[in-house]
């Protein structure tokens, strides 16, 4: 009696077994946004980032390997804790094979760990820290739309090569704000500029006060915002409250997109500059995407919204190019295909899994210059790709070693 009792839960278990050994060719994949949608990042990336990724969804066809592309989504909350968990339920029971957007670099690093030793693909839009692709790369994570380093690049070595040599950092507390105030004040220096200080603020602040004063008593000719979302827009607010930019100093926004200029208003924000990898009325294809992408939110894309897009598209076609949803298989194919859509043109992948393309140095346009609705930029310059980026073996990424 045992022996037959035995038996059949053997049979059982070989017929499970059996049962999950779908073959990939008729299982599609399933791709989950992972991201804040209710808190101080709920505009730079959110639900819109979301839509975005249907748009890449559809515009591939809805279907791979003889299936259909299923999205899901989370919201985080910015908790680490959260996104973890979050992700290993999608990855154990959802059968989720990719995750993007990832909002909050404390968020990503957390991700990006657990998604290594799943061996599961990660592709990181909206976290900015250069570990990602640096001493925290793994075999299967990858960083589109911008960086730390590009964005100190752009905006900080701009603003010290045309004057502003004395900087000041108000800084978000958190992994984010560190690296962001690290690499611009390391580009600062490079070009012959100096760090009088710096303050941290926690994340989602609604009082700057005491971190402008303190920015505004240092007399640094310019204060980094290393912050961003909610957190920036809040403190642009109310530096002008206290009259800082008219006081002769200025506000260089090192993460700031559209979607912060739009909630504060020409008004408010004319004169920043800023680094963005996107801009919607850039060039033709930029202007096609946003358009369509206006038309279902009545908003035009930043570099968040749009680099999902990009990212969830790229997916798609190295999974197609492979002819498996086997993650080595599409790591490979990530690396070695080309990156052409409305967010990058001629966009290459390093081994370090960082997507190199230029990005734009805009200055807010002042309300009178501005022709239309989200009018909102003038370009200073255009920040070359490798000068935006380091060589996959000089990012500090111990995979290219």
């Amino acid at each position: 009696m045992k022996f037959g009792l035995l038996s059949t839960a053997a049979l059982c278990g070989l017929f499970l077994a059996t049962s999950t050994l779908t073959p990939a060719a008729a299982q599609g994949v399933k791709i989950g946004i992972l991201n804040d949608q209710s808190g101080v990042y709920a505009d730079y990336g959110g639900k819109w980032s979301l839509e975005a990724a249907r748009m890449a969804v559809e515009d591939f066809g809805g279907e791979v390997l003889g299936g259909k592309v299923e999205l899901v989504t989370a919201d985080h909350q910015n908790k680490p804790d959260l996104a973890a968990a979050i992700a290993r339920r999608w990855y154990d029971v959802e059968n989720v094979d990719m995750i993007t957007e990832l909002t909050t670099s404390s968020v990503a690093l957390a991700v990006q760990e657990l998604s290594a030793q799943a061996k599961k693909i990660d592709i990181v839009v909206g976290a900015a820290t250069s570990r990602i692709t640096g001493d925290a790369c793994t075999p299967y994570g990858f960083h589109w739309s911008f960086d730390t380093r590009a964005l100190g690049v752009g905006t900080g070595g701009a603003l010290t090569e045309t004057g502003g040599d004395t900087w000041f950092f108000l800084t978000a507390d958190y992994a984010f704000g560190y690296s962001l105030e690290k690499d611009t004040g390391d580009i600062v220096k490079s070009k012959g500029g100096k760090v009088l200080g710096a303050v941290r603020h926690p994340l989602n602040s609604s009082d700057f006060s005491s971190f402008l004063l303190q920015a505004q008593a240092s007399k640094a000719k310019v204060i980094g915002l290393a912050n961003a979302g909610l957190d920036t827009t809040n403190a642009v607010k109310q530096a002008a409250e206290f009259g800082i930019v008219a006081g002769g100093q200025k506000l260089a926004g090192l993460l700031l997109t559209l979607a912060e200029v739009h909630g504060l208003g020409l008004n408010a924000a004319q004169g920043l500059v800023l680094t963005e990898s996107f801009y919607w009325d850039r060039d033709d294809k930029s202007r096609e995407f946003a358009e369509r992408f206006f038309k279902r939110t009545q908003r035009m894309p930043n570099m968040i919204q749009a680099g999902t897009y990009s990212a969830t598209l790229s997916y798609l076609k190295a999974v197609k190019a492979a002819g498996t949803k086997d993650s080595d298989a599409v790591v490979k194919k990530l690396k070695e295909l080309p990156v052409d859509d409305a967010f990058a043109q001629g966009g290459k992948v390093q081994a370090n899994g960082r997507l190199v393309k230029d990005l734009y140095l805009f200055e807010v346009k002042k309300p009178a210059d501005s022709k239309k609705p989200w009018d909102y930029y003038k370009q200073l310059a255009v920040v070359p790709a490798a000068s935006a980026f380091p060589l996959a073996k000089d990012s500090g990424c111990p995979l290219t070693k």
